[in-house]
């Protein structure tokens, strides 16, 4: 598969006194514009010239959302909004809503995983590219642009020991940022001089002990048979994704962090502190610190938040007691708010000749259906942003010639994003009658 990326040129940041702020986007902002005495110095990253880099934000949801306040009864333009997108409604313009897409997977919350590769883990040798997950597939080209190639923000409680949204193509489960205090910290808060050095130092040294390691593995891989030669391939993978790491932490460690304009957050628990997650993420597309950003809703949203008695987990398996799916509803209503208020967020932020949603394709869902039937079809799959054209409910056959795989629109925002890629995951293509 080739991954071939579009762009990108130079970022930049302003220099006085030993305080040093990052600059937005500019298009008139160069160096041969500033010239040599400059208080502006520079890093390569930033699409500075030409066409706005686009970003790609996944939100999901490990539980689904209840599926009759979810989806309309109405396709195509000017559809009446269910309850459980009502606070989408300033917005209706601004997304596509999908019905009719999955992959096709059985096995209620040992599916979930797959949500943004199409692949189950247990399925992933057999893939010429494992369970790799969308973001993380556009994330191997972004090299050096960004001082992040992707975040992963997620709590580490959850039914199956944490979040399980974001894989490498080795197999390897990306561990999240837990709360906006690790993320703001990551973000915005650079180390002093002196821990600079150390950690310069402590990065060669972990480079040196790699190249060490992964001498002696290939020295050892004639002398066995061919079982471990495949494990040792699979261990020569990941340390060539630790040595990628390791070269994108040097280059970066004496660039200096954007300001936040913002003052350090406590975590307060996930449902309180979601709103301050997705104002961070906004900050790192902002600054672009990233162009990549998922955010798992799972293990520590509290339904005791909402002074109800039964957990997140036990109102899903409704068992059609109104009761249960009316406190369901207060859960997944909740979210629908947050998640309009942070379209509403990149919407005001200028970005070129647009909007920071403009150039963002935010993706919001889930790698469940139903969860009171544990069934994993007809996914619950919202895209917003990217420049689409949206506004519309387009609902996909089920059965038949006509079904689309959910991986298919991956391709599509693949290509949107820069890749030059025919199809993802187990995909056949592109989405159809969708641009």
């Amino acid at each position: 598969m080739s991954t071939r990326p579009h762009l990108s040129s130079r970022r930049f940041f302003l220099k006085s006194a030993g305080v040093t702020l990052a600059l937005p986007l500019m298009e008139s902002l160069t160096q041969k514009v500033l010239g040599a005495g400059s208080a502006v110095a520079s890093q390569a990253g930033a699409a500075v010239k030409g066409a706005r880099p686009q970003r790609i934000v996944a939100v999901g949801n490990a539980l689904g959302f209840y599926q009759p306040a979810f989806f309309p009864t109405q396709t195509g333009a000017g559809y009446d909004l269910p309850p459980l997108l009502q606070p989408l409604a300033e917005h209706q313009k601004d997304f596509t809503l999908f019905s009719g897409l999955d992959h096709g997977h059985k096995g209620g919350h040992f599916a979930i995983h797959s949500y943004l590769s199409g692949v189950r883990t247990m399925d992933a040798k057999g893939m010429p590219d494992g369970n790799i997950t969308l973001d993380q597939l556009a994330a191997e080209t972004i090299g050096g642009a960004t001082r992040f190639p992707s975040l992963t923000i997620g709590s580490e409680d959850g039914i199956h020991g944490g979040c399980l949204m974001s894989w490498t193509r080795s197999g390897t489960r990306v561990p999240p940022v837990p709360g906006p205090r690790e993320l703001f910290r990551k973000l915005f808060i650079s180390e002093a001089a002196a821990d600079r050095t150390r950690t310069q130092d402590r990065l060669a040294l972990q480079g040196s002990i790699l190249d060490a390691l992964h001498g002696d593995a290939k020295s050892l891989h004639t002398r066995l048979g061919k079982r471990d030669q495949e494990k040792l391939d699979e261990y020569f993978t990941s340390v060539r994704d630790v040595e990628k790491q390791l070269e994108l932490s040097k280059r970066w460690s004496d660039v200096p962090k954007p300001a936040p304009g913002m003052p350090e957050p406590e975590n307060t628990g996930f449902v309180s502190d979601l709103p301050v997650l997705y104002d961070l993420m906004a900050l790192a597309l902002q600054t672009d610190s990233t162009r990549i950003a998922t955010l798992e809703i799972a293990g520590g949203f509290e339904a005791s938040s909402f002074d109800l008695k039964k957990d997140y987990h036990a109102l899903s398996h409704h068992g059609q007691v109104q009761e249960n799916i009316d406190g369901l509803l207060r859960l997944e209503k909740y979210q629908m708010e947050q998640f309009a208020r942070f379209l509403t967020k990149l919407k005001s932020i200028e970005d070129g000749d647009g909007t920071l949603l403009d150039h963002s394709m935010v993706l919001f869902g889930s790698g469940m259906a139903n969860a009171n039937a544990h069934t994993n079809t007809n996914l619950p799959i919202i895209l917003a942003g990217g420049a689409f054209q949206h506004g519309q409910h387009r609902a996909y056959p089920m059965t038949g010639p006509g079904r689309q795989p959910l991986c298919n629109l991956y391709t599509t925002m693949l290509q949107r994003f820069g890749l030059e890629v025919d199809k993802f995951g187990i995909g056949s293509g592109t989405l159809t009658n969708f641009a």
